[in-house]
């Protein structure tokens, strides 16, 4: 999938430590100076041991506009989670991850072995990212990276990318016919940025070479060794959809908030049946994707895996969603939620921003510090706090 939020990873960040210490570059910008300023970064990565040969893939590169204005167009994840997940885990999705499932069943007990991760979880990420290698982008990846490398937005963080990109030439993983790809410069089945493909992929068919474009033993291992770095834990569970009480203490309802199963089982959080939930230790947050009213998942430890992967909820929410589906859950009670069109999730950013609250930004995207933004407000107006700006919250919002 193109529009994945990140956060840089520990390779990133060692990367751009090591070309700090590099000859200056110039200043970030735009097309004009772009062709000296690449000349300056391919003098500051050969000083850093990039090749002359995977310096030369650099030549003819330019600033591609089309890569700028994708980045200040993620749109997707301003659609809710019903939205979103009822376009991504979709009867053809289901009925392909549950092929390749079977299809690839040694290979996935080979990884469940080695990484303890199962295989659904890992299919699930393979479908969203590229519908299971079927759509890999056709972005020329050093062209991206260098395009957002040389962009004012994240200079230091795209600079890392391509260089790590380069090295991935140099070690013989890839051949430059095969980075092409996602806008932002993921590469392969699963859409890894270079540092972390430089990082975590493993060669699991035994070839020599960490081909996350053409190697499927490659891809699924490696996707397991990323999410186990991320800290997967073995035989434990990611995501279980619940049902929740009207009297619920709506504040609780936060993936920053963990408790004991005991204690939402206490609180009368049910399964999605209405059976008991056990009465245990296992820590879980609340998933509210969409409010009280939509539907509501434990979320347990492993599903900060997910956020890991991808920092939108809705991604996070509907790839362990898509996993649980694959692995035989139901299909998920929709609930009576009404989802704020992206204008008036904007309308809503505005506001609280007039109040002096921190929303990351006017971009009609329910992202982190909205929610946070939107409970606060919640509990100043003493409504129900489920972090959610339903268009009852927006109109609540507009009296004040």
């Amino acid at each position: 999938m193109s529009q994945r939020l990140r956060r840089p990873g520990q390779a990133a960040a060692l990367i751009a430590a090591v070309l700090a210490g590099g000859p200056a570059l110039a200043q970030c910008g735009g097309a004009e100076g772009f062709g000296s300023w690449l000349q300056q970064f391919k003098s500051q990565a050969a000083a850093q041991g990039i090749s002359a040969g995977a310096l030369s893939a650099l030549d003819g590169v330019r600033f591609d506009q089309r890569v700028i204005n994708a980045d200040r167009a993620q749109g997707v994840f301003s659609q809710s989670f019903l939205e979103f997940a009822g376009r991504m885990a979709d009867s053809y999705r289901l009925g392909q991850g549950r092929t390749l499932l079977q299809k690839h069943a040694a290979i996935f007990q080979r990884i469940e072995r080695d990484y303890g991760v199962p295989g659904p979880v890992i299919v699930a990420f393979w479908g969203l990212e590229t519908d299971f290698g079927a759509v890999l982008g056709d972005f020329p990846t050093l062209q991206s990276l260098a395009t957002l490398a040389r962009d004012c937005r994240r200079p230091e963080q795209f600079r890392a990318e391509l260089t790590a990109a380069l090295s991935l030439l140099d070690h013989g993983d890839l051949a430059i016919s095969d980075m092409k790809g996602a806008w932002a410069g993921e590469i392969g089945q699963m859409q890894f940025v270079p540092t972390e493909y430089v990082a975590t992929a493993v060669d699991y068919d035994g070839d020599g070479k960490r081909n996350l474009v053409r190697s499927v033993p490659d891809v699924l291992a490696s996707s397991a060794a990323l999410m186990k770095k991320h800290g997967w834990q073995d035989g434990q569970p990611w995501l279980e959809e619940v049902r929740v009480p009207a009297d619920m203490p709506w504040p609780e309802a936060d993936l920053a908030i963990k408790h004991p199963r005991s204690q939402w089982a206490a609180w009368g959080v049910t399964d999605r049946d209405g059976g008991a939930v056990p009465a245990d230790g296992a820590q879980a947050s609340l998933l509210l994707p969409m409010g009280r009213l939509g539907p509501a998942f434990l979320a347990y430890l492993n599903f900060d895996v997910y956020t890991l992967w991808n920092e939108s909820l809705v991604y996070a929410t509907t790839a362990a969603y898509f996993a649980t589906r694959l692995g035989g859950a139901p299909q998920v009670r929709p609930g009576s939620a009404q989802a704020p069109s992206r204008e008036q999730i904007k309308d809503v950013q505005q506001r609280l921003q007039q109040l002096g609250h921190d929303v990351g930004g006017v971009d009609g995207i329910i992202g982190a510090k909205t929610r946070a933004a939107v409970k606060a407000v919640q509990l100043k107006l003493g409504m129900p706090a489920d972090s959610y700006p339903d268009p009852g919250f927006l109109a609540a919002l507009r009296r004040m």
